[in-house]
């Protein structure tokens, strides 16, 4: 059996900002807030891009950088179809002061431009 990608999850401090951030400029549904009984002040929604992608948005008040949590991953890379859809999400983020890199063709061949999500999350967008 081959597994395949279920989910990925990220601390945020701004479940709300997290949640519309996500749905403004990626078009996700954004599921219900869930608030844990057994984890007093842990809460996360799930942002659903179609029937194979979610990312689990995770906050807890008073959260701190250590080794078992922290603010944030790497960076994720999405698919946005076509060199156009680059350049045009590409320019959206770039009035909002979000464009980090790009667009650009990478020394491996990838189309990308790389955006700034809440937190300072980097975001590829990719052909």
């Amino acid at each position: 059996m081959t597994p395949s990608l279920h989910h990925i999850a990220v601390w945020v401090s701004d479940l709300d900002a997290a949640a519309d951030f996500w749905e403004r400029h990626f078009n996700a549904i954004v599921g219900p807030r869930y608030d844990s009984k057994r984890q007093p002040g842990f809460a996360s929604r799930f942002a659903y891009f179609g029937q194979s992608f979610r990312i689990e948005l995770m906050a807890r008040p008073g959260l701190e950088p250590g080794p078992d949590h922290h603010l944030g991953w790497t960076h994720v890379a999405l698919s946005m179809g076509a060199t156009g859809a680059v350049d045009a999400a590409a320019e959206r983020f770039a009035a909002l002061g979000l464009l980090l890199e790009g667009p650009r063709r990478t020394g491996d061949g990838h189309y990308e431009a790389v955006v700034s999500g809440p937190d300072g999350v980097r975001i590829e967008l990719t052909v």
